[in-house]
């Protein structure tokens, strides 16, 4: 039985990060577990990383220990791990030393100048070509977008391709690809207000390991995001994590099968009044959950972070949003402009509680006031 070649496709691990001060470390620890497996158990050839392996140039100490005990437990599994710079990683220090490590089947693709160098890889069927394209800057690169910057780098690799004689190719690269759906986790990259790729940019390739965008996505048959393994922000409360697993067989026919992500804790967002949120049965199954909570009250409610995590003890943000209230779109200083300190001051006392002042807290405010002018004379 002739065997097709096998990638593992994941991308956008931000070791390091947190989620609003909340600790991920052992959920990104549990997701890479998990990548070990899935590649010795379905015994990958290479795995793709496609980005952003962390979240910060500089990471936490704890952050590279994980990244280099995947990349041991990776190897042994016997399969090759090939990785590409991001926009949150410094190219230079993830590269680091990857001449020598090369020969250990472990490829960085951190340089312009390497990225149609391809890694070649073999099977019964012949090679296939791996080449990495780290996220580019269009001002470094002498571009001035993201499209050119890429497409000349396409270019470079397809001449790279013809001449070799290799009809199987993969392309991996750091960008956002017109058609895919961002979050409000991703940093924009964007030029001049323009950061989208035309997916024509990518075209002839037998597959493209996109990463940058969080959510798992598929902009066309043999070209996907695998998307971040945990979910960075609220607004991918409801995305399904996970990675592709890709077969390139002969003359480079894909078939892909997506891998779910392990589960950690589950991203809820929760709007009402405070007694609701406390007293209702409605929200039993949100009790272990990260919790995002908007309280309508009319009325700021007292004590209400202590009061809420008494039965959500994962709530990580809290925001009050009146039922029926509108927003003025005025700036500040339009709004107070010809009121005097002791209006403003009530004002604000009224913004934050949603209740004006009382008669005394009134008499207070005027008394402090009249302090700060006598102390100042």
């Amino acid at each position: 039985m002739v065997r097709a070649m096998r990638f593992l496709h994941t991308s956008d691990w931000h070791l390091g990060r947190s989620l609003h001060r909340a600790d991920l470390r052992d959920a990104q620890a549990r997701f890479l577990d998990h990548l070990v497996e899935t590649t010795r158990a379905e015994r990958v050839d290479a795995v793709l990383v496609a980005g952003d392996v962390y979240d910060r140039a500089v990471p936490p100490v704890d952050a590279v220990a994980l990244y280099d005990q995947a990349l041991v437990r990776l190897r042994e599994t016997g399969a090759r791990v090939i990785l590409i710079s991001g926009n949150h990683d410094s190219a230079r220090r993830l590269g680091v030393n990857s001449g020598l490590i090369d020969a250990a089947g472990v490829h960085l693709r951190t340089r312009p100048d390497r990225l149609a160098e391809p890694v070649v890889l073999h099977d019964d069927h012949g090679p296939v070509a791996v080449y990495g394209v780290p996220y580019l800057e269009p001002v470094a690169e002498g571009e001035r977008s993201h499209a050119a910057v890429l497409g000349a780098a396409a270019e470079r690799i397809r001449a790279d391709a013809a001449e070799r004689g290799v009809s199987r190719t993969v392309l991996m690269a750091h960008a956002w690809v017109a058609g895919g759906a961002g979050s409000e986790s991703e940093r924009d990259i964007s030029v001049g207000g323009v950061g989208q790729v035309p997916v024509s940019v990518f075209d002839g390739f037998s597959y493209v390991a996109l990463g940058h965008l969080h959510g798992q996505q598929t902009l066309a048959e043999h070209m996907r995001y695998s998307g971040s393994p945990l979910p960075y922000s609220f607004s991918e409360a409801h995305h399904r994590k996970g990675s592709w697993l890709i077969e390139v067989g002969v003359h480079g026919k894909t078939r892909v099968e997506r891998v779910p992500a392990p589960g950690y804790r589950r991203l809820t967002v929760l709007r009402g009044p405070i007694d609701d949120l406390l007293a209702s049965r409605e929200y039993a199954d949100c009790e272990a959950d990260f919790l995002s909570v908007t309280l309508t009250d009319t009325s700021r409610p007292e004590a209400a972070m202590d009061r809420l995590r008494n039965r959500f003890p994962h709530i990580l943000t809290l925001e009050f949003k009146p039922e029926g209230g509108t927003a003025d779109g005025r700036s500040y200083g339009a709004r107070v402009k010809g009121r005097d300190d002791l209006t403003i001051a009530s004002e604000f006392v009224k913004h934050v509680r949603s209740a004006p002042a009382t008669p005394a807290e009134h008499d207070l405010l005027a008394a402090a006031f009249e302090a700060v002018r006598e102390g100042a004379c």
